[in-house]
């Protein structure tokens, strides 16, 4: 039984468990306070919080684990990173108070405090600028520290910005973007009895998050605008066209397409005369 590490709160939770049961694999509780739960066959899921997921993967209690890019950096343990997931997109970012001097990183002050919760990636950075300063760890409303006194900078996670700009905060540089990843423990993947079902078991998220991207669509189109049809729907490896019977002028266009460019390909398909139009959704896509 392979052991996977998930967050459990927190702005990756609910679409981690989500992107498990769309690849199959529903997390199976054995009640609602479990911090364990059955993902199919081969995985057990236990739920630990976001920040201790680098450390629990790197120690071998977990196989695998999903994790934000930030926590694995702040971590600096020893993991395999796997799969970039795309979801739980933020940034790591300086920012100063409004009214004050500073535009870059370097015009700040030697000896300044700044409050983080990330005080390795921090320190890290900071060293690499050549900037001397102190750091205040807080587990938490770093915006407020400040406003406090407590600091005068903050390296926080930032989405959208809306927080730091409520906050009369500015923001003055980015430390690093960070999404949602797999990553795993090493000795893991060098396992021969592991390592085929924790590949499989990527390869499988893999394929839900690139099907996010396409939608399957299927036509009746006139058999003498096939030509231009195979233009309009190229496909993954062009369209797949089948037979309608009895239909000896329509045969019917399958193809994935672009999400993004379903619109402009129902539009093409029109104008050649195409007819029964059908856009679905897919689950999993394997190329």
């Amino acid at each position: 039984m392979l052991r996977i590490a998930l967050p459990n709160k927190g702005r990756l939770a609910e679409k981690a468990l989500d992107l498990f049961e769309t690849a199959g694999l529903k997390a199976e509780f054995s009640s609602s306070r479990a911090l364990m739960a059955q993902l199919g066959p081969d995985f057990e899921a236990i739920f630990v919080r976001a920040a201790d997921i680098p450390e629990f993967v790197a120690d071998g209690a977990a196989d695998l684990g999903v994790t934000g890019a930030d926590l694995v950096a702040e971590g600096g343990r020893d993991v395999d990173e796997l799969l970039d997931l795309g979801f739980g997109r933020c940034r790591l970012a300086v920012a100063v108070p409004e009214d004050s001097p500073v535009r870059h990183p370097a015009d700040i002050a030697p000896g300044s405090r700044v409050a983080t919760s990330f005080p390795g990636v921090t320190r890290s950075f900071f060293d690499h600028m050549d900037v001397d300063i102190s750091i205040a760890p807080v587990s938490g409303a770093t915006e407020i520290a400040p406003h406090l006194g407590v600091a005068d900078v903050i390296v926080d996670l930032v989405s959208t910005g809306s927080t730091l700009r409520v906050n009369r905060l500015r923001e003055v540089a980015t430390i690093m973007e960070s999404t949602a990843r797999v990553v795993a423990n090493r000795d893991s993947m060098a396992d021969a009895a592991k390592a085929p079902a924790l590949r499989e078991l990527v390869a499988a998220l893999e394929s839900v998050l690139r099907a996010r991207s396409k939608r399957y669509l299927m036509a009746n189109v006139p058999r003498k605008r096939l030509a231009e049809v195979r233009e309009v729907l190229p496909g993954i490896n062009g369209p797949t066209i089948v037979e309608v019977h009895d239909a000896g002028e329509w045969v019917a266009a399958h193809a994935v397409v672009d999400a993004n460019r379903v619109y402009q390909t129902i539009s093409h398909l029109k104008a050649l005369g195409a007819e029964g139009i059908l856009v679905t959704r897919i689950e999993r896509l394997m190329p």
